[in-house]
């Protein structure tokens, strides 16, 4: 059984600027170890039988994805090309087709390219438990990531009955208040929305025909009418221009009865904020973070990071962002740090 795996590379990962911006986004930079997001992302399915990768994305990202995918896949990319963005749905859809096309009979692993796992053993044997349950079942499977605290951040799903290996994917709840995020903790029925999902192709492909049919029509014919230049398969602007986005779990795994849920105790995590790499990385004796020339002095409990070349010096402070780069300088209480968007919406209007 091969295993493809699609990697979804269009997020712009606004909430970490000013490291992450349009050029080049969260999932291109080495934000947690030597190797980029998206290299990590390949890497963590080394030693499993793969096909070769397909990566969605913009179309000004395609020389950052050749290049990276590039580094460390021994098997050439087929590099996927979204005229504009559409969400997850679409896109998954022309990367199934393209799944098909080399080789009918497998199964694919839709991944974001920005999460981080930790322990890969126990990743690459859920991954195994998905790939045979969707293969043999013809399943839609997704990874539940076992909660380790009542999260309002994230979106949950909620396992039913089991059913072999896996679980009966019962229902998806959006990000939950704090009250409901304890009750779904003390459930143990509840999981966090990993986002990441094992199915054939062909499977997928009937279900978005049965419950969003135009989107489905219109993905196929984008990739049917797509031109190839080079390494990179363009899709039709005229299709995919008409398309109504919507996620894959709006467009198909709220309503489909193939659901399922494998779940995931693997160390995941996002990183969809500074906030949340402070609290994977290893801190220092005062709970300090820093990378690059970061001087801290009686600082305690801060995320500090330089990219800029500059040093960057903090004093008597605590429970601090401070992230230098080169395209700006952002100093934020660390609990207060999701506005960090907002921000980046103030640039947007002042262009």
């Amino acid at each position: 059984m091969k295993i493809i795996p699609i990697i979804l590379s269009g997020g712009a990962g606004t909430r970490l600027w000013p490291l992450s911006v349009n050029d080049h986004p969260k999932q291109f930079l080495p934000l947690v170890s030597e190797r980029t997001m998206i290299q990590e992302t390949l890497l963590r399915l080394k030693g499993l039988e793969l096909g070769n990768p397909i990566v969605s994305c913009g179309e000004g990202h395609r020389f950052l994805v050749a290049q990276q995918v590039g580094e460390v896949s021994q098997s050439k990319p087929s590099i996927i090309l979204e005229p504009m963005a559409k969400n997850t749905a679409p896109a998954i859809a022309a990367a199934c087709m393209a799944a098909r096309k080399q080789d009918e009979d497998c199964v694919v692993i839709v991944l974001p390219s920005d999460h981080v796992i930790r322990d890969v053993k126990a990743f690459q044997k859920a991954v195994m438990t998905a790939a045979k349950d969707a293969y043999d079942n013809n399943t839609l499977v997704t990874f539940g990531i076992v909660p380790t605290f009542p999260s309002t951040g994230y979106g949950y799903v909620k396992a039913g009955s089991v059913q072999g290996d896996v679980f009966l994917l019962e229902r998806f709840v959006e990000k939950p208040c704090l009250e409901k995020a304890e009750e779904y903790l003390a459930s143990g029925q509840y999981a966090w929305n990993s986002g990441m999902f094992v199915f054939r192709p062909g499977v997928f492909i009937e279900e978005l025909k049965k419950y969003s049919p135009e989107m489905a029509e219109l993905s196929v014919a984008s990739y049917k009418n797509a031109k190839s230049d080079d390494d990179f398969i363009r899709l039709d602007a005229a299709s995919f221009g008409q398309i109504k986005g919507d996620s894959i779990d709006y467009a198909v795994m709220e309503k489909t009865d193939k659901g399922r849920i494998v779940k995931l105790d693997a160390g995941w995590d996002d990183v969809g904020s500074w906030s949340a790499l402070y609290e994977i990385a290893s801190k220092d004796d005062n709970q300090n973070v820093t990378k690059g020339h970061v001087i801290a002095l009686d600082t305690k409990k801060s995320y500090i990071r330089s990219e800029s070349g500059r040093p960057v010096a903090l004093i008597g402070l605590e429970n601090l962002v401070v992230v230098d780069s080169p395209d700006g300088l952002l100093i934020s209480d660390i609990r207060q740090i999701q506005n960090v968007k907002k921000i980046v919406d103030i640039l947007k209007n002042r262009k």
